[in-house]
């Protein structure tokens, strides 16, 4: 008899911080190969988005930020792309401005996957290994004016 999976939704907040033509990026290695993630991560139960993604650069960077608005609403049926059945995850990706000092990273809890935080100039986003890769141009569309905002549907 197969066992059967009980579906869960994850729900997540990550974060564009952009800076003189950079955005902030999590280095990290994931699944044995070098890659970029956007700061941010799960919410919790009865945590605002929000708040969720400011807590989670706070952790992940040491950086506070301003959530100026949300920017995309994606997410990720994990059986679709080749994943675990029961992966699903829904992410709400807010443009943040940061408060404080720039210059000096350093979160207290940051994710293992975590090696670094790197400031990446926009027009170099195209050509780093950043997840999921459907966001790649959308942020780099920074560089030239504000990409458009809404619903990307299920990308990896």
């Amino acid at each position: 008899m197969t066992a059967s999976v009980t579906p869960t939704v994850r729900n997540a907040a990550k974060a564009v911080i952009i800076r003189d033509g950079h955005v902030l990026l999590q280095r990290a290695v994931w699944e044995e190969q070098q890659c970029y993630f956007l700061p941010g991560g799960g919410q919790h139960p009865g945590e605002a988005l929000d708040n969720t993604v400011r807590r989670e650069v706070l952790e992940e960077t040491g950086l506070k930020v301003g959530v100026e608005r949300m920017l995309w609403l994606r997410e990720y049926i994990g059986v679709h792309h080749g994943g675990a059945p029961d992966d699903h995850r829904v992410e709400v990706v807010f443009l943040c401005r940061p408060e404080g000092d720039t210059e000096r990273l350093g979160g207290h809890a940051e994710d293992d996957a975590q090696t670094g935080l790197e400031w990446v100039k926009l027009e170099g986003i195209p050509g780093r290994n950043l997840f999921p890769l459907g966001l790649r141009s959308l942020i780099a569309a920074f560089a030239h004016g504000e990409p458009p905002a809404g619903y990307l549907g299920d990308i990896a």
